[in-house]
């Protein structure tokens, strides 16, 4: 077991039965040109990010750490976004915008499209986990859970973006299945200001899980390489 330095206070973890979970780390959300930007959202601190996970995965690979990506997008008919009985479509930003602004019509998060893509610092390599959702929660209407199961892991280190929306919302469904979360804080990013951050933050540190810089668990890891 290796004890992480984490907050609100350390906690123990099976390296063995662990996961590296990458959120929604698209070109939607993660690059010039794709939904969020499009909104009007600031990207500066998203290269920050990006360069961090790619940290994380670079070291998680060898060591023989799981890494599951999540990847939000829609069919091209929409239809699997959600009805007229839906929420969905009346909170979700890529299909608000693309009913709001008819010249972005299959362009957001539709399957095939940039927007939907990985973004390219981040491509999966053989051997990953790729979950398709179209909800904010990983485990909404997904084999995730069942993915983690049938490789025994009960570790979950998440990344990605966006912080307090679909991060959290899949963190808090981990914890209510069982498993034992820990947010890596220089790894994710927020929708909105910082403050949105510092909130999920503390939700995650007070009662879903704990949080690390990524260099506490990269230390380790280096530890537990083969």
């Amino acid at each position: 077991m290796a004890k992480l330095d984490a907050k609100p206070e350390p906690v123990e973890v099976d390296l063995k039965r662990s996961a590296i979970v990458v959120v929604d780390m698209q070109n939607a959300f993660a690059s010039r040109g794709g939904t969020l930007d499009l909104a009007g959202a600031d990207m500066s601190g998203t290269p920050a990010v990006v360069s961090a996970i790619a940290r994380v995965l670079a070291a998680a690979r060898p060591a023989g750490i799981p890494v599951v990506y999540l990847q939000m997008g829609y069919n091209s008919d929409l239809t699997n976004g959600g009805g007229p009985e839906s929420p969905n479509p009346r909170k979700e930003l890529a299909l608000c915008m693309m009913t709001r602004r008819p010249e972005l019509k299959g362009k957001l998060l539709v399957e095939g499209t940039w927007d939907f893509e990985i973004a390219e610092p981040l491509k999966p390599h053989a051997g990953d986990v790729v979950i398709l959702k179209q909800r904010y929660s990983g485990f909404a209407a997904t084999s995730l859970d069942e993915e983690l199961k049938a490789r025994d892991i009960r570790y979950l280190f998440f990344t990605g973006i966006a912080t307090n929306v679909c991060v959290e919302s899949t963190l808090r469904d981990a914890y209510f299945l069982e498993y034992w979360p820990i947010l890596l804080t220089d790894c994710c990013l927020q929708a909105g200001p910082p403050s949105l951050q510092e909130a999920t933050l503390y939700n995650v540190e007070s009662f879903f899980g704990w949080t690390i810089p990524s260099g506490e668990l990269l230390s380790h890891v280096a530890a537990h390489r083969p």
